[in-house]
């Protein structure tokens, strides 16, 4: 059985062109446009392509692919420039970037550095609690993570396929891989497609819904020699091709549908391009990307996408803006540019001579020593961010909330607490224990973990609702001792008690888990249901809530509490920087002059409800700090320590309800 031809491996001037136009429209569309470009899926194909070609030349050539040859071949390519961008990112980042990004750019800084991005972006945006992160100076990492592992995947893939098709089924080595790449491509789009349907912020990142693009190089790369078309027609796909490529991202929301079949239209120019250079016309595109300024700029493009994200990330953090302006991204570009010449010149030239085979020790020391500086930075880095957390607090310097129930005056001077290196992870104990909270992802399943007084309490209250009922879990915490209560959590991040989704927010899973939950509840009643009563500035109960409520009238009580006022910004990153005053919003801004409640009809007996407002708002301004504590962990969560001084207020109202129930 003959098999395909061989894939020629040859220098290909247009796929210079190609990266050059990639990394620039992905600089582009993040410096200016704010979203995303396919840019990066340009980089998937052409690496698919590239990498297949050169295996299957060296497998055939020689019988074998030299894993730990072709691995040091790749990381003198990779590591010289990557590791060097880290060290110098990690160090600006100490002086430039708000202390509570640190924890979370720290770890970044590790996934980068050992290729899992992406999978730590992917568990981030998924992640109810993590998706309120700041862009991290390495967050652009994830590209490469997908390449890093399919760079290691690859040649054992062609290997396996290569001693099958010799070794045991007798069949043609180009003819089987095809076979088995269409067979992957097949079934990572097919992922892809579903994952991005359920769960886009997670498929974007995914390994497996993004190996089919590599997949689709692999294929062009068998099936070139037998691509073939007129002259016109080269033409005609080849600028339609560049176009495709240059347009993905004007056409298509790139950030909110790929990777699934959107992805298929940037990929879909690369082919268009590779098969059109084959029969260069006179006024083909390969002309243009082919030239020398094209050749030059691809040659750098590496570069380029490593130093523009963290320049961009260094811009918002220094001028303390969330936009760029037309000078300020050129000058972003240009400095790219030059830091891009610069350090391939100096550091990444001078490792890329060395030989792979001749130099194999020195090289690998080479590409060790390239990583200390980074790896240093970082576990320096990190040890100062554990030694310098969890300062100590005494009622008297940060009282909270009692500063207004009790009318405690902080010690001038003292500290804010917690601080902004803790403010993020300052959680509710419940997320920390076993299976206590649902995810806020797909999943139906209840999770019921009970607190305070679990041996024959004399209340039974169902924490419900999402985190913005869970955020007042560390005050029930507080007083269930004098109340001796029990708290059974039940929490869905991003979900709501609601018996329906009256703003469109929430997921099938949140209104599938609301049905258990009231299922649950109806067959296990608890003296009270403690929930949230409005949404965010909302002036009427909804309608959701107040159905749900009425479905357990001579079931259970329920407690409802207004909704916390919004930050405008972050508080963690604006106070680094700002005073409390800057960082305040006017109380009309964040809450509505009505009680809600007394503008709503329909509710029914057995609720009562609970006006917080005053610990969070004096009569015209809502602070982000209040007796020397920070209320909010990110725009609209609380911390955990301004909740558990909120304990005394909560127990004035909720005890009432609870001796006096409906």
């Amino acid at each position: 059985m003959t098999d395909l031809r061989l894939p020629e491996k040859r220098f290909r001037p247009e796929l210079e062109g190609v990266r050059a136009v990639a990394a620039l429209l992905v600089a582009v569309y993040h410096i200016w446009i704010g979203s995303v470009s396919g840019g990066v899926d340009v980089f998937f194909i052409v690496s698919g392509y590239l990498i297949t070609t050169s295996l299957l030349s060296r497998i055939v050539r020689d019988g074998r692919i030299n894993y730990i040859e072709n691995l040091l071949g790749l990381a003198k390519r990779l590591f010289p420039l990557a590791f060097t961008v880290m060290a110098i990112s990690a160090v600006v980042s100490i002086f430039l970037l708000p202390m509570s990004t640190w924890r979370q750019t720290i770890a970044e800084l590790f996934s980068s550095m050992f290729y899992f991005q992406n999978w730590q972006l992917a568990n981030s945006a998924v992640d109810y609690l993590g998706q309120n992160n700041e862009a991290s100076p390495f967050q652009h990492f994830w590209a490469l993570s997908i390449q890093g592992q399919f760079y290691v995947t690859w040649p054992i893939i062609i290997t396996l396929v290569y001693l099958f098709a010799t070794k045991i089924l007798k069949t043609p080595v180009r003819k089987t891989l095809l076979a088995v790449l269409s067979t992957i491509f097949i079934a990572s789009l097919s992922y892809s497609v579903y994952i991005t349907a359920v769960n886009q912020p997670w498929a974007y990142f995914d390994t497996f819904a993004r190996v089919w693009e590599f997949s689709l190089g692999g294929i062009l790369a068998l099936l070139l020699p037998y691509l073939k078309f007129s002259g016109r027609a080269h033409l005609i796909m080849g600028w339609v091709g560049l176009a495709v490529i240059a347009f993905t991202g004007m056409v298509l929301p790139v950030s909110t549908v790929f990777p699934g079949f959107a992805a298929l239209l940037p990929t879909g120019g690369v082919i268009l391009v590779i098969i059109a250079a084959e029969n260069g016309q006179a006024f083909g595109v390969q002309k243009l990307l082919g030239s020398k300024p094209f050749q030059y700029f691809g040659s750098i493009s590496y570069g380029f996408y490593l130093w523009h994200w963290p320049l961009l990330v260094f811009y918002y953090a220094y001028f303390n803006t969330e936009t760029v302006s037309t000078l300020g991204g050129l000058g972003i570009l240009a400095l790219t540019f030059v830091l891009s010449i610069v350090s391939i010149r100096l550091v990444e030239a001078p490792v890329r001579q060395l030989p792979v085979k001749k130099s194999k020790k020195r090289l690998s020391t080479v590409l060790m020593t390239l990583m200390l500086p980074a790896l240093l930075v970082g576990l320096s880095w990190g040890a100062f961010v554990q030694a310098s957390t969890g300062g100590s607090f005494t009622t008297e310097d940060n009282p909270g909330a009692r500063a207004v129930s009790e009318g405690i005056q902080p010690t001038r001077g003292a500290d804010i607490q917690p601080d902004f290196l803790t403010a993020k992870e300052d959680l509710p104990t419940f997320y920390g224990a076993d299976d206590c909270t649902t995810n806020g992802g797909t999943s139906t399943d209840l999770k019921d973990c009970s607190f305070g007084v679990t041996e024959n309490p004399e209340h039974v209250v169902a924490l419900v609702g999402g985190s913005h009922s869970g955020h007042w879990f560390p005050a029930l915490e507080e007083i269930a001792e004098e109340l001796n209560m029990r708290i059974d959590v039940y929490i869905k991040d991003a979900c709501r008690f609601t018996a329906d989704d009256f703003d469109e927010l929430l997921t099938e899973s949140c209104m599938e888990w609301n049905d258990n939950l009231e299922e649950h509840l109806m067959e296990e009643p608890p003296d009270m249901i403690f929930t949230t009563a409005t949404v965010d500035k909302g002036d009427t109960v909804p309608g959701g809530y107040i159905e749900k409520w009425q479905r357990f009238e001579g079931v259970a009580d329920i407690f409802a509490v207004r909704d916390n006022p919004r930050m405008k910004v972050d508080p963690t990153l604006c106070l680094d920087k700002l005073s409390i005053a800057n960082c305040s919003v006017e109380r009309s801004e964040a809450l509505s002059d009505v009680v809600p409640w007394e503008n709503t009809d329909g509710i029914s007996s057995n609720v009562s409800f609970a006006d917080m407002s005053e610990y969070f708002c004096t009569g015209t301004t809502c602070s982000p700090v209040v007796g020397n504590v920070l209320v909010y962990r990110d725009h609209h969560h609380l911390t955990t320590l301004y909740s558990k001084t909120l304990g005394p207020a909560l127990k004035e109202q909720l005890e009432p309800a609870l001796q006096d129930p409906s």
